[in-house]
């Protein structure tokens, strides 16, 4: 998620997150060690066939993934460091699993500390099979804020069934930016006012959350999966521990629509529809993925209000080198749109509120949102340094909202961009460590720290 690692500016005062010099000390060591250890400057593969046949009079003939052999990631580093007379081995194994700290600081959150890990296999021995993916992360602020999340996108063997979940339980502080997209309510009313907030002035919001969702998909034919699920997110105790008055955004929403300011929950059911032929989930080099589904929140299901949503994700990848794949445009399209009933305030889709919450980088997290919003993202990613272990990316991103107050979706767009760079970590899952610098309108910017690319 944004949130876990990152900083902001709103107006003119900055918010710092990484407080600490040190993680620039240790990238820069990195680097230079990468640079020096070994002399291991690599020339490009000059095809992008997967696998080639490696024969040795030791050994039986195994596939060997050459342009991943000739990478470079934190394990080779560590054992050119450690280990520096070790002969490096194309037979073994590498191991599915990354761990790093989850550190961080900021104003909102004070000091973090944790752990997060993320891992990937493929499943059984068809080749068609698409790997399966897996993410963990648990932290504590000096704040009070607790944060436990698990996620996963499962494949069985040739693709037969997907599994999609994630379970979240957290002691949570939510930045709140009002409704819309900052534009100023039509009708004047003062309660309209404060409640689009076009000046952006900032709340914050306590609570506790648990979230659970799970989708079953089945492949149909090919690429094409139909799929069914549920999904139940809840918040208690939710407070403004800051604001001097009940006039916030939050407690006019919540009283327009008939919600319990202290909680409330929205349970229901799923429905989707996805196609699928990325070549890797944590970092694509080319293929599409597509998903429209229908959320039903039903109160026979324990839901405070019933709702009917739908949300499309659509993803495209374009490899633009033959002779090295990982030159690569990538497009990012998601949106959700009520299409019936009433959703809590803190259910509105919107900045970030995509499934893996990271949508709107340069922005915090629900920066914008409302009953109707729609995103779009184009990056450019590169190699820097020939062996991948150090790489870098651009982005752009729009987003625009409803605001129910005289503002339809696509009259106002709100823009975001910047640079990151990336650290192999693991080449086997083509994960990487992202650092990403990102700005955006009304004086927003902000550091990015995550796992695995954006999309």
């Amino acid at each position: 998620m944004n949130t876990g690692i990152s900083t902001f500016q709103a107006g003119s005062k900055a918010q710092t997150l990484f407080s600490s010099q040190r993680r620039w000390w240790i990238l820069c060591a990195m680097i230079c060690l990468v640079l020096t250890a070994n002399a291991q400057t690599i020339n490009p593969a000059d095809t992008i066939t997967k696998d080639s046949l490696i024969t040795d009079t030791l050994k039986p003939a195994v596939r060997v993934d050459t342009f991943m052999q000739k990478q470079y990631d934190v394990s080779d580093l560590f054992r050119n460091v450690f280990h520096p007379g070790r002969v490096k081995d194309p037979y073994r194994k590498r191991s599915s699993i990354t761990i790093m700290p989850n550190i961080a600081g900021n104003p909102t959150i004070g000091a973090q500390i944790g752990v997060k890990a993320v891992a990937g296999k493929v499943l059984g021995k068809d080749t068609t099979t698409y790997m399966s993916v897996a993410a963990t992360s648990a932290s504590v602020t000096t704040k009070g804020i607790i944060y436990f999340y698990l996620s996963h996108n499962v494949f069985t063997p040739g693709n037969k069934w997907n599994l999609q979940g994630s379970l979240i339980a957290a002691r949570t502080v939510l930045p709140d930016f009002g409704l819309g997209i900052g534009n100023a309510a039509d009708n004047g009313s003062a309660e309209d006012q404060i409640l689009s907030n076009p000046d952006r002035k900032g709340y914050v919001l306590n609570a506790e959350f648990y979230s659970f969702r799970e989708k079953i998909y089945k492949q149909i034919k090919g690429n094409i999966f139909v799929g069914a699920g549920v999904s139940f997110d809840v918040r208690r105790n939710i407070r403004d521990k800051i604001s001097k008055t009940d006039s916030t955004p939050y407690n006019i929403y919540s009283d327009r629509y008939g919600f319990d300011r202290d909680h409330y929950m929205a349970n229901g059911l799923l429905f989707s529809v996805a196609y699928t032929n990325r070549d890797n989930q944590n970092n694509a080099y080319k293929g599409i993925y597509a998903d429209a589904s229908i959320r039903f929140n039903q109160k026979w299901l324990g839901s405070s209000k019933n709702a009917t949503q739908l949300t499309t994700d659509v993803r495209k990848y374009w490899s633009l080198s033959k002779r090295d794949p990982s030159h690569v445009i990538a497009f990012w399209h998601w949106g959700a749109y009520l299409l019936g009933g009433a959703l809590p305030y803190l259910e509105l889709p919107g900045t970030g509120k995509d499934a893996s919450g990271r949508s709107g980088r340069g922005y915090t997290i629900t920066y914008f949102k409302s009953t109707q919003f729609f995103y779009t993202e184009s990056e450019y990613r590169f190699p820097i340094l020939n062996n991948k272990f150090i790489s870098g990316v651009a982005f752009v991103n729009m987003q625009t909202a409803n605001d129910e107050m005289g503002t339809k979706l696509f009259d106002r767009w709100q823009p975001g961009g910047g640079v990151g760079l990336r650290v192999l970590f693991n080449k086997a899952t083509r994960t990487n460590l992202c650092l990403d610098y990102a700005f955006g309108a009304y004086g927003s910017r902000g550091f990015f720290l995550n796992l695995n690319e954006t999309f």
